[in-house]
């Protein structure tokens, strides 16, 4: 891969050396730039351009989240909170990746050592920023025009299948507090560190109807229940069966994830008999985009979140340009279209 760029963002420079130092030693990133301060971050942004910005939270002038929330907005980018804040299950942590942070990892302390972690998780958000599309291609639209409508049956699909990543936690939140207690069974993807997609599932159980778990593998599809991926290393698909199951299983990354929204969609397409209907939501790249597309061709009901509703619209657009999207709603009409066909 092309190398990874990055600007570290901390206003101590023993920090900041001690985050270069880590990132130097991996040959396929470079740290183009450092700033002490979110304002001068800013200005380096517009001008370096960085694929990853490593962001502390207590920093002069502005706090890191309050800087997080305004690059979401203004200049979407991966962005790595590294900060004695952003430790596993912390509040802070969670509100980072409310906003749309790829990923926190706490400051190692004198025992600690370096940040082992810290150059895969640059890596993987690099991937991410540069799976995302700008422009729709005239022979997607064409693909999209000449399909020919398709009848539905009415009532519900018998299984929903959700993708998201980058501003996907409050994106679900708001989708999954409108899923009513019968829903039929859905399976979910979010890109999440692994030490918070329990947290994660918890959050999501008391905002909705429906019973929310992080899966374990082996779970039978049950209406009523929503299942959410656990982050990491393994993949969760749907297997076949007189009564389908959860799987999970280790493998290499797909569409730079691990688990995937492609893996999830792609085996709902090819496993699932019954009625589906997938939606992918807000998130850098492209993950989902091919699996969603194989879902449609399988005569499930598509749905992608709108550009406008979309704190970073990569996922959607892609899947979109792609023809795999039946149709784009704003995130509060995502709900209603699954449950009332409105």
């Amino acid at each position: 891969m092309c190398a990874a760029s990055v600007l570290v963002v901390d206003d101590s420079p023993t920090m900041r050396a001690l985050i270069r130092h880590a990132l130097k030693r991996d040959p396929e990133i470079v740290v183009v730039g450092e700033a002490s301060n979110p304002y001068e971050a800013r200005d380096k942004m517009k001008e370096l351009d960085p694929d990853v910005v490593t962001l502390d939270v207590e920093m002069p002038n502005m706090n890191g989240i309050e800087f997080l929330k305004k690059i979401m907005t203004l200049r979407p980018t991966p962005v790595i909170m590294v900060s004695n804040f952003t430790a596993p299950g912390a509040a802070t942590t969670l509100a980072a990746l409310e906003i749309g942070a790829f990923d926190c990892i706490a400051k190692p302390s004198a025992q600690q050592g370096m940040f082992e972690s810290l150059p895969n998780l640059v890596k993987e958000a690099a991937m991410a920023k540069r799976g995302m599309v700008r422009r729709r291609t005239g022979a997607a639209v064409a693909r999209v025009a000449a399909e020919p409508a398709r009848m539905r049956k009415a009532g519900w699909a018998d299984l929903i299948a959700i993708g998201s990543s980058t501003g996907g936690v409050e994106a679900l939140m708001q989708v999954l507090s409108e899923f009513p207690a019968d829903c039929p069974p859905t399976v979910i993807v979010q890109h999440l560190p692994a030490a918070f997609t329990g947290s994660f599932a918890a959050r999501l159980d008391r905002a909705s109807h429906a019973k929310v778990v992080e899966a374990g593998g082996g779970e039978t599809l049950r209406r009523g229940h929503v299942y959410v991926a656990p982050g990491g290393a393994r993949h969760m698909i749907v297997k076949p069966g007189a009564q389908p199951i959860i799987d999970l299983y280790e493998g290499e990354t797909v569409s730079g994830h691990r688990p995937s929204v492609d893996v999830l969609f792609s085996s709902v397409a090819k496993n699932f008999k019954g009625s589906t209907c997938g939606v992918i939501l807000t998130g850098m790249g492209r993950d989902g985009a091919q699996g969603l597309l194989e879902m449609r061709r399988a005569g499930g009901q598509t749905f992608g979140q709108d550009e406008e509703t979309s704190l970073v619209y990569g996922m959607p657009r892609v899947a979109y340009e792609i023809g795999a999207v039946e149709r784009q709603l704003p995130l509060g009409r995502v709900a209603k279209k699954l449950f009332s066909g409105a």
